[in-house]
Parts: C-alpha cells; sequence; structure tokens
C-alpha cells in the first residue's frame, strides 16, 4: 500500500538517489558527459524541491512526482518499484488538482512516451533539442479530456 504526500527537507538524498537509479535504468541515450552536467544540476535543485512523494507503508520514498503550475517537470520511480503502478498513482494524482497537466519526456524513453500516451495524454508537438539546448528532442503532451 502506498500513499502521496510532500516530501520533506530530510528526504533530499533519496530523491536524489531515485532520480539516478531511475535515469541510469531508462536514459542510456544520455552521453556520459551530460548525464554528469545534469546530475550536477539535479543534485542541487531536486532537495530543495517541492516533491509529491509516493511512499511504502513505512513513509519511506519509492518515486517522486515534480509539477509547476499544471506542468509535470518530473516523474521519476525507483526501478525497484517499477511496474507496480506508483507511477500512475502520482500522475493520477497530478491530474485530480491540474486536469489538463501537461508534461514533456524525451523521444529517446520510448516506455514513457507509451506510459503517458497509456495514462490518456496527447502529443501536442516536439521540439529537436531539451530545454538546456542539448541534442535530446522532447515530445510535448497533454491530458485531454473527452
Amino acid at each position: 500500500m502506498i500513499s502521496i504526500r510532500l516530501s520533506r527537507p530530510d528526504e533530499g538524498a533519496r530523491v536524489v538517489e531515485i532520480w539516478r537509479r531511475a535515469v541510469d535504468a531508462t536514459h542510456d541515450f544520455l552521453s556520459p558527459e551530460d548525464r554528469q552536467a545534469i546530475d550536477e544540476l539535479v543534485c542541487d535543485f531536486l532537495p530543495k524541491a517541492t516533491l509529491w512523494l509516493a511512499v511504502d507503508a513505512h513513509g519511506y520514498p519509492l518515486a517522486f512526482m515534480l509539477i509547476d503550475d499544471g506542468h509535470m517537470e518530473a516523474l521519476f520511480v525507483d526501478p525497484a518499484f517499477r511496474g507496480e503502478g506508483i507511477g500512475a498513482s502520482l500522475v493520477r494524482h497530478g491530474l485530480s488538482i491540474h486536469p489538463a497537466m501537461t508534461t514533456d519526456v524525451n523521444e529517446q524513453n520510448g516506455q514513457a512516451i507509451g506510459f503517458y500516451e497509456k495514462m490518456g495524454f496527447k502529443r501536442t508537438g516536439r521540439s529537436s533539442v531539451d530545454a538546456q539546448g542539448r541534442p535530446y528532442p522532447i515530445i510535448h503532451l497533454a491530458m485531454r479530456r473527452s
């Protein structure tokens, strides 16, 4: 049984650990140099961010989501807990707050694109580079309710 709650300042190290494990499992397209540069940015930013956490019965974080003004900036699940519906639970929670939520996903991360489309997101566009101008195309997605 998982629950969803806001992060606490003392959980920064665990959040970074989740991010690193998830990226290492799903972002094999990143160059080592870009992976390191992004890691440095994440280590500085994530521990300070207000995140939605999916936690187990003991309060141990298994996944996190960052939403900024209706845009899901991040969704990462510890690979040890993938396939258990944790990411979907976080997305449903986000949609309960922001029904028209949007997100972006790396084009090379086909599993993530499939996940979001299964959740009901529709493609709304594509950028040839990521937000930092790196050569990783981005697919823009939005929840479209009928």
